[in-house]
Order: structure tokens, then C-alpha cells, then sequence
């Protein structure tokens, strides 16, 4: 598959097959994850893959909270969020056979001193989220979706992702990404702005 064919059919798939993935597919992914740019070189990213019952379930319910604050936050009426509730725990939205969350580590730094924190952070998560789009890239070469879930990142819903990954409040969470075979044809949106809309020339 051609880059630009994996580009144009990457889509966000939320529904997935009770069915498998190699681990050897799993190690391609990330192989592909990390072969993205990194600020500084510093590769500070850290890929934990959820894949027994116990630790998927487990962060099965913390997205399930996530998309209630999330749905929450934005008022919508309790009926809708019933609605979720059901697509959620009886249609199995975002329930895959395997999830990994992308961390970066806080303590892996290049610039020395305290005025240059916020700026290594905000680069260590956009070098966080070029792997991710790298991992989701290889993914559709492989046949397998994906889809990013930010609502884990919630203040309170973020500590439990990290603690449940093993890992210390040293490490933020930048993403949750399901991966599996989709249930059904991935079907690509159009985006409702085209080049002329999002660009300038200078």
C-alpha cells in the first residue's frame, strides 16, 4: 500500500472484531511509531500495550467515565448520555482486542533550566503525537484500525490510566489508542474544509 492510499483511508474506527492481533503486528506498529521525529532526539516516548482481559477491561471503564465527562462538559441531556451508555457497554464502542496508551517521560530533557519547561513538554507531546499518527498510518497498512481517545486524560481519569500502565507521576498520558480489526468497512469523512480553506501563502 502506497503512503498516500494509507493516508486517504485512514479514518477513526470505533466499533472492532473480537478477533486477535499478532503481537507481531503490535511490534510494527510501534516500530513505525518510533520512527517519527522527536524534538531534540530525545525519544522520551514510552508505548504500554493493554492486552491481557483484566488490564483492558479496566481501561475499558476509564474511557467509559472519560466519555461521560466528556459529554458532560459539553451539556448534553442525560437521555444522549444514556445513549452512549448503550453503545458503550451493549454495542462495545471502542472495545479492541488491544490498546496502547503513548507516554511520554517529563524527566528526559534536553535544555537545561526552568524557563525552557513548558516548551520541552509541549514539543515532547507533539513528538508523541507524530508517533501516534505514524502507529495509525501503519495500522491501516496492516488492515487494522484505530482511533485516538484523549477523554482519558482527564484530570482524575489520567492518574488511573498511569497507575494501571505501571508508571509514576512522572509521565503524562498523550493518547489511548484502540487497535483491532474493524467490524465494518472503514468508511473515510470528508473534512469540511478543503487546502484553499486552512492555508496561506506569505
Amino acid at each position: 500500500m502506497e503512503l498516500d492510499e494509507a493516508i486517504m483511508k485512514r479514518t477513526s474506527v470505533r466499533y472492532f472484531l473480537e478477533k486477535p492481533v499478532p503481537e507481531e503486528d503490535v511490534r510494527k506498529l510501534i516500530e513505525s511509531a518510533i520512527r517519527a521525529p522527536n524534538a531534540s532526539g530525545l525519544e522520551n516516548w514510552i508505548f504500554v500495550v493493554f492486552r491481557s482481559d483484566e488490564a483492558r477491561e479496566k481501561l475499558y471503564e476509564l474511557i467509559a467515565e472519560g466519555m461521560e465527562v466528556y459529554y458532560r462538559a459539553v451539556n448534553l441531556p442525560e437521555e444522549k448520555i444514556e445513549k452512549l451508555r448503550k453503545r458503550m457497554y451493549e454495542e462495545g464502542m471502542f472495545r479492541a482486542p488491544v490498546y496502547i496508551a503513548v507516554f511520554i517521560d517529563r524527566r528526559v530533557r534536553f535544555l537545561p533550566g526552568k524557563e525552557f519547561d513548558e516548551v520541552e513538554f509541549i514539543w515532547s507531546v507533539e513528538s508523541a503525537s507524530m508517533a501516534i499518527q505514524n502507529l495509525m498510518l501503519k495500522a491501516v497498512e496492516l488492515g487494522l484500525g484505530t482511533v485516538y481517545i484523549g477523554v482519558t486524560s482527564f484530570k482524575g481519569i489520567e492518574e488511573r490510566v498511569r497507575e494501571l500502565a505501571g508508571l509514576d507521576e512522572n509521565h503524562y498520558l498523550v493518547g489511548v489508542i484502540p487497535v483491532g480489526y474493524p467490524r465494518n468497512e472503514p468508511k473515510p469523512r470528508k473534512r469540511k474544509k478543503g487546502v484553499d480553506d486552512v492555508t496561506r501563502f506569505i
